[in-house]
């Protein structure tokens, strides 16, 4: 088993430890400053430390912080050649990182969806493990990227599930609005995205081919991808992970520029 420890238990943090949890594979230490973000995590891991060096003694540190706190935190964290800090703070480059560390870098992007198994991921390709694959394997589905493409892949997989959650939501109190109670409308509406994004996953056909799969003419569907095809959604959804690329952009000028 691989010794992981993560440093910084939010809400990234924490999905993260407890997916690990759940996949027994590895031992785990949360460090934190706050004893009760610890308390939150301490049944799904081996160990819970307010110190730093009690972190760095894991073969595989993940730096799950804040961008602006990677410069407090990384000159304290003494970690050797023979290590792995495996980062998924937004914007912070892999050269930033390797200015800071001996340890090898690999940097993630990841989403919350790591505490049920079922997280996607982004991984920079030049610097990845067999290690670190093994442990993103653990928690979920990741791809290997470019450096230069972890901006859009932080605002596809890693802001992606907020606008998934609005599109569930506005799908469920559609049906609300149609009589159907608010507790079914929304689990009959996460259960079908997470179905089609299921369905994406395995069927070698293409979105568009799904999307007539289900429009019979002159059926249901087709009435109401009608609606979609006038509408201006596609662009606006476009223009939401723009935002958050660009974001994520800033993010990394303002972390070369401390």
């Amino acid at each position: 088993m691989t010794h992981i420890s993560v440093v910084g238990c939010g809400n990234m943090g924490g999905a993260f430890i407890k997916g690990l949890h759940e996949s027994g594979e590895h031992t785990v230490t949360a460090c934190d400053v706050d004893t009760e973000v610890l308390e939150s995590v301490a049944p799904y891991c081996e160990a819970t430390t307010t110190e730093l060096s009690v972190a760095a003694e894991a073969d595989v540190v993940v730096l799950a912080v804040k961008p602006d706190l990677v410069g407090a935190i990384l000159p304290d964290l003494e970690l050797g050649a023979d290590q792995t800090l495996l980062s998924i703070a937004a914007g912070v480059s892999t050269d930033l990182l390797e200015s800071e560390t001996d340890a090898r870098v690999v940097r993630i992007m990841p989403n919350l969806a790591a505490e049920y198994g079922m997280m996607a991921a982004a991984v920079t390709e030049s610097t990845v493990t067999d290690e670190i694959r093994e442990i993103l394997d653990a928690v979920g589905e990741f791809v290997e990227v470019p450096e230069a493409q972890m901006d859009i892949a932080t605002a596809v997989n890693g802001s992606g599930p907020a606008f998934v959650f609005y599109l569930i939501n506005a799908v469920a109190e559609a049906g609300v609005d149609g009589g159907l109670s608010k507790e079914d409308a929304r689990t009959l509406a996460a259960q079908t995205f997470k179905g089609a994004a299921e369905t994406v996953l395995n069927s070698e056909r293409s979105i568009e081919e799904l999307i007539d799969a289900v429009c019979s003419p002159n059926g249901t569907t087709i009435e109401g991808m009608d609606v979609l095809w006038d509408s201006d959604v596609e662009t606006e959804v476009g223009e939401a992970v723009t935002a958050a690329e660009e974001r994520s952009k800033e993010l990394a000028r303002d972390a070369d520029g401390e």
